[in-house]
């Protein structure tokens, strides 16, 4: 398919420091060309030479990233936007899955009202083999305000206007930058799913949330909060620690099998 006038943009955020994963991931980039047209914006480091020549290679724009945390870094790649109509996330060691922006696109171009659309989410391990499969549908989108995140980032389409009128992602926030977005684009309009896997993330310890579990459940609760009506906020207690401890004892079981 043409990459003229691109409908989607693709941020990547990357360091730079795992080139291998990150030319797997490249290649399911370019692997969507077949389905969609994109353009990739890579952010990235300026001593971050090969990350930097390898997503050129693959035909991705190269933008400085800021060095004031991963949110800032996103929302870079998101104003280096042309004309593209959507915007997808892809982590520098996660994949698209085959056909996957298709899907996504899709279901937002079959419902003009839509303004997020997401799919199923394969857990890998550092080798790719599946370790868990998220397919909650629209029982996510019940869950997004109160219960555990279950709408991948990386297996999520938005629609770039709307993202840009909430101020696109909060630089404040290091884990939950994408939860506090979709909460607000809640409040805005519809969303649409599919549970079919349209993405993979890698699950290995060097991942931020993955690494970081306690401090990115705290953000997330507290992310949370402040988007609960104020009535509502001093029950949270009820429903927040059994969320905390199921989540922890998820991720405990997919770390097992990684």
């Amino acid at each position: 398919m043409s990459t003229r006038n691109p409908r989607i943009l693709v941020v990547l955020p990357t360091l730079g420091d795992r080139i291998e994963s990150l030319r797997e991931t490249l290649a399911t980039i370019e692997a969507q060309k077949l389905d969609v047209s994109l353009r990739l914006v890579l952010v990235a480091p300026v001593g971050a030479t090969e990350a930097r020549g390898l997503a050129r290679e693959f035909g991705g724009t190269v933008i400085d990233d800021p060095k004031t945390g991963i949110s800032a870094a996103i929302n870079c790649g998101i104003m280096a936007r042309q004309d593209e109509e959507f915007y997808a996330w892809m982590g520098d060691d996660d994949l698209f899955r085959a056909g996957g922006l298709k899907r996504l696109q899709d279901l937002l171009d079959a419902s003009p009202k839509a303004i997020v659309s997401y799919g199923g989410c394969d857990y890998i391990d550092p080798k790719g083999k599946i370790l868990a499969r998220s397919r909650a549908g629209k029982l996510a989108q019940f869950l997004l305000p109160w219960g555990p995140d279950l709408i991948p980032h990386p297996g999520a389409m938005i629609r770039l206007d709307d993202l840009e009128v909430i101020g696109m992602f909060d630089t404040s926030l290091k884990y939950a930058m994408d939860l506090d977005a979709f909460l607000k684009l809640q409040k805005r309009g519809k969303f649409v799913s599919t549970r079919f896997p349209v993405s993979a993330f890698r699950w290995h310890p060097n991942s931020l949330t993955v690494a970081n579990r306690l401090d990115s459940s705290l953000e997330s609760e507290a992310v949370k909060t402040r988007h609960l009506p104020a009535a509502v906020r001093p029950f949270r207690f009820i429903w927040q620690y059994p969320i905390r401890w199921a989540s922890a004892f998820a991720a405990t079981r997919v770390s097992g099998r990684a």
